[in-house]
This record gives structure tokens, C-alpha cells and sequence, in this order.
């Protein structure tokens, strides 16, 4: 009976992780489209302070969602502290540089390096005790809580609800109008990058098994434990690292900065419109909500409900994501309707 378990489990499994791997221009070249589209605004939005402001910032959400998409679309863990590992990045960067004076790059580093190994941490005990996808989004919950009253409470480390000015990276490029956009854009390439580079290795493999059935990726010998922790470790990395040049990009950190609100609601919203688990749906997701974002804000109180009612028409018509439901159109286009059998084909 095993056996036959094994088997159906190896099957299973084996028909997703054998596809065929495409080639590097069909697989790189929508990250190099995408990189000339992005590199093309500052050209009309260099002489707005605010606008590359806002331009920036849809960049950052778009790493946000790239990471997210890492952790959730890959292996299906509902990581609901985005902002939370963003924001350990961004605080332990910002304490370590401004009070402790260590070296920008370095605090950037030791930032970084802690928010991945909180991602494991949190990828490891959701493996270990079998915590399904809820139950693992109200363990990372928790831990967003508690970053935030943390923040709140340590006003010594964190400035408590009045925020930290960042001093650290004033006389670089970091705090330009111009160069920060395009470290920005090389950071979300960068990212894109990774995740193809991803998908097209072994543990691109291992996580789609695991995404798609996890006790037949289990049966056929795929570790479970060892790629979700991978996925989580890779993912927060990416947020933290993300979280930190924001922090200094910016200038000021504050509670608002990296909260559950602001940062992750919308992520999920920007990776659930542009399609989880695609190449270009978290880029598609971020660019889309950012403009839309600065359509509305000149309604004022209404904005609110304008925004609720455009994303409910928006999901209505993309039930599965833009880019899913986009490639099942043009598949349809393309596969020839065949005639009835036994019917005339004139």
C-alpha cells in the first residue's frame, strides 16, 4: 500500500517538477522589458520632488510584493509580518548606524541579516509544528503585533510615536530625488532575477511541488522543511534589505513607517491583483495600486470607498490575477476550435 502511495506521490509530483526548462530569452526577457518601462519615468517626473516620491514608492512595494511572493506564492506560507521583517531590517539599520555609528553598508548588512533569520525562524517552527496556513498567518500576526508595540514602548531605540530622523545616508544618493529611484529599480530587477533564477533550479522545482501538493512532494522525497525554511529565509532577506534603504532613502522612520495597514494589506492586495505565484504579478500589482493610489487622493474622504469599490470590480474581472487570467486569454486565441466529429468542416 506504501508503495503504491510512493509511486502515485512520485507521479504526481514528478509531472511538475519535470517541465521543461525555457529559454533564457523567453525566461530573462520580461525582466528586461520591465527594467526599460520602470527606468523611463524619472525622464517627465525628475523635476517633482513629490512624484518621484511616489514613484519610489511604488518601487519598494513592488520588492515588498516580490519577497511576499517568494514566501506565499512559492510554498504557501501566509507570512502576515511583511511590514513587521521590513521594518527589523529598517530599525536595526537606522539604530546601529545613527546611535551605535557603525559603518552604513555595515548596518545595512547586520539589518538584513537579522530579518532573514527571524523569516527562517518562523518558516522552521511553522514546519515543525505542523501549522497550516492560517495558523502560521496568526503566528507571523503575532509577531507584527508585537513589533509594533515594541516600537511604540522602546522610545530610547525607536523615538516611541514621534519616529527616528535618519541621519545616516544624508550626504549620499540615498537621499537624492533622482539616483534613489534607480537603486530602487536595480534592487526590484534584482529581485526578479532571483525568483526566475528560482523557478528554473531544483528548488524552483521542490517549491511548486510543494505549493501544488505537499504530502505528494513529501512522498516523492522533497524536504519539506528544509525549502519552506529556504523560501522563508530568501523572502525576508529581500524585505529586510528592502526595509532598510527605504529607511535611510527616506530619512524618517516612524510606527506608520512599516505597519500591519500600510505595508502588508497592501501587499496582498497588489499580489493577489497582478497573480500569485507569477514572474510580473507582484511589479503589475505594485505599479497599478501606486497609480491608482494618486488618482483617488484628490477625493478626499470618498477616497476610501472609491478605492474599495475599483478593487472589488478589478478582482471581479481577474478572479485568479491579471497576469493568470491575461495568459489563459491568449492561450484560448491561440488553440484552433476543432470541428465536430463526423461534422462538415466547409
Amino acid at each position: 500500500m506504501n508503495a503504491c502511495r510512493t509511486e502515485a506521490g512520485t507521479s504526481a509530483v514528478g509531472a511538475v517538477l519535470t517541465r521543461p526548462p525555457r529559454s533564457r530569452l523567453v525566461a530573462f526577457g520580461p525582466i528586461v522589458l520591465t527594467a526599460v518601462g520602470l527606468a523611463l519615468p524619472p525622464l517627465w517626473l525628475g523635476d517633482s520632488r513629490l512624484m518621484m516620491g511616489i514613484a519610489i514608492g511604488g518601487l519598494l512595494f513592488a520588492a515588498y510584493t516580490i519577497a511576499f511572493n517568494v514566501i506565499f506564492g512559492s510554498t504557501g506560507q501566509l507570512f502576515l509580518c511583511i511590514g513587521a521583517l521590513a521594518g527589523v531590517g529598517g530599525y536595526t539599520s537606522v539604530i546601529l548606524t545613527d546611535q551605535a555609528e557603525l559603518p552604513l553598508l555595515l548596518g545595512l548588512a547586520i539589518g538584513t541579516a537579522l530579518a532573514t533569520v527571524l523569516g527562517g525562524i518562523f518558516s522552521w517552527v511553522a514546519v515543525r509544528r505542523s501549522l497550516d496556513v492560517i495558523f502560521t498567518g496568526i503566528v507571523t500576526l503575532a509577531f507584527s503585533l508585537a513589533f509594533q508595540n515594541f516600537v511604540l514602548g522602546q522610545r530610547g531605540l525607536t523615538g516611541g510615536e514621534t519616529g527616528l530622523v535618519v541621519r545616516a545616508g544624508s550626504g549620499s544618493i540615498l537621499q537624492d530625488q533622482i539616483p534613489p529611484y534607480y537603486m530602487f529599480l536595480v534592487l526590484v530587477v534584482l529581485y526578479l532575477v532571483i525568483y526566475r533564477l528560482l523557478q528554473r533550479s531544483h528548488i524552483g522545482w521542490a517549491f511548486r511541488g510543494l505549493r501544488d501538493d505537499e504530502v505528494a512532494a513529501e512522498l516523492a522525497g522533497v524536504n519539506v522543511a528544509r525549502y519552506r525554511v529556504y523560501a522563508g529565509l530568501i523572502g525576508s532577506a529581500m524585505l529586510g534589505l528592502a526595509g532598510a534603504l527605504f529607511a535611510h532613502n527616506e530619512g524618517f522612520i516612524g510606527p506608520t513607517t512599516f505597519a500591519f495597514g500600510d505595508v502588508d494589506v497592501r501587499v496582498l492586495v497588489m499580489l493577489a491583483f497582478g497573480g500569485i505565484g507569477t514572474l510580473l504579478g507582484p511589479v503589475l500589482g505594485a505599479v497599478t495600486f501606486t497609480v491608482l493610489d494618486e488618482i483617488l487622493v484628490e477625493f478626499a474622504q470618498l477616497r476610501v470607498v472609491l478605492y474599495g469599490m475599483l478593487i472589488l470590480a478589478l478582482f471581479l474581472g481577474f478572479k485568479r490575477g491579471a497576469i493568470p487570467t491575461l495568459q489563459s486569454l491568449l492561450r484560448s486565441r491561440r488553440t484552433p476550435i476543432s470541428p465536430p466529429q463526423g461534422g462538415s468542416t466547409a
